[in-house]
């Protein structure tokens, strides 16, 4: 006997199921293509066809599930509205888009397998998952059981799709990836991948782990400074790339102004002396310090720009997203310091 065999009780075969394209199905879903309880536990039978892979999840074949139907059954079991009741007519190859997005309701994958999903290479392939991570709304009555370990949030991120599965962004993704890891290496070359990959800015992360109250295990803030010093130093260069391949004059890099015999002005990534104009990279990571130190970057510009230097901040993410934008901003206060008064004279000192 096959899963395409009737039963000899059912009163009429169940081969009308056999041919859909994702063989995950819930409860409801097996309800409404007219298939009972009766007959959902006899294929469900040891050494049957079917297998109850999560409460109210059905896998339609008996061996394990591939990791799509993995994600998709995690998602199934958890959505407020799970996916539409599959046709009775048979799916023809082709006719469905994998790539399409599913009606999936208040819910999300994240973590591990997010990040997996993301392309990061550091994180683990999804078969090898013992969990999948899946966010919910914080009053939704749900349990963690099986492959599923269910994340509460007050307030669901917009989503990301990957190939149909709604995805939470990388950040909040690494920010309940890192809640459930205690290796220091793993954290930090999750940590590291995110940024140097292109997949997000230090200070979004920054703000994911401090939201969850990360910030005060010890491997997980070593991580932080290691993902800074390497934002950093990512931003740095692109700072480089932007005034060679814009046209900008070269300007001094890594300096600290000074006033002839008084006080130390600040330190600055790169400075015209003859257009007396500034570039700093704003890269404060969002800690609980952030107002002191958003302070103090206005207390220098203030005092600078009473100099007669002006200022440009750029942040990583312009320099990412916008080269060509911020490298205009540059170019167009080099040329308007031929209308202002002269700045006042400083000392500039390699930092």
């Amino acid at each position: 006997m096959n899963h395409n065999t009737p039963l000899s009780h059912s009163p009429r075969p169940l081969r009308h199921l056999s041919h859909v394209q994702r063989r995950v199905l819930t409860t409801a879903q097996l309800r409404a293509n007219g298939v009972t309880a009766a007959e959902t536990n006899e294929q469900c039978r040891p050494g049957g066809p079917w297998q109850q892979f999560l409460p109210g999840v059905y896998l339609l074949h008996p061996g394990p599930p591939t990791s799509e139907e993995r994600l998709h059954a995690v998602l199934m079991f958890a959505a407020r509205s799970p996916a539409q009741p599959v046709p009775a007519i048979p799916v023809q190859p082709g006719a469905e888009d994998p790539h399409a997005a599913q009606p999936y309701t208040d819910v999300l994958i994240t973590g591990l397998a997010a990040l997996t999903l993301h392309g990061f290479t550091s994180a683990p392939p999804l078969l090898s998952l013992d969990k999948i991570d899946v966010m919910v709304p914080r009053l939704r009555r749900l349990r963690s059981t099986g492959c599923v370990r269910i994340v509460r949030t007050p307030s669901l991120p917009a989503p990301s799709y990957v190939t149909g599965v709604p995805v939470a962004p990388v950040p909040r993704a690494l920010a309940d990836a890192v809640a459930e890891l205690s290796d220091a290496n793993a954290v930090r070359r999750l940590l590291t991948e995110a940024v140097r990959a292109g997949h997000c800015e230090p200070a979004a992360v920054v703000r994911e782990l401090t939201q969850a109250r990360l910030l005060s295990r010890p491997h997980v803030v070593d991580a932080v400074d290691s993902l800074l010093a390497e934002g950093r130093s990512i931003a740095e260069d692109r700072l480089y790339r932007m005034v060679g391949e814009h046209g900008l004059p070269d300007p001094v890099w890594n300096v600290d102004l000074r006033l002839p015999g008084g006080p130390h002005l600040g330190g600055l990534d790169a400075y015209w002396p003859e257009q007396a104009v500034a570039v700093e990279l704003d890269t404060r990571a969002p800690r609980q310090d952030e107002d002191a130190l958003w302070s103090e970057y206005a207390r220098k510009r203030e005092h600078l720009e009473r100099l007669g230097i002006t200022v440009v901040y750029i942040t990583p993410k312009k320099l990412r997203d916008s080269m060509e934008q911020q490298a205009t901003v540059v170019r167009t206060a080099l040329m308007a310091s031929n209308d202002r008064d002269p700045a006042a004279y400083v000392v500039v000192l390699p930092r």
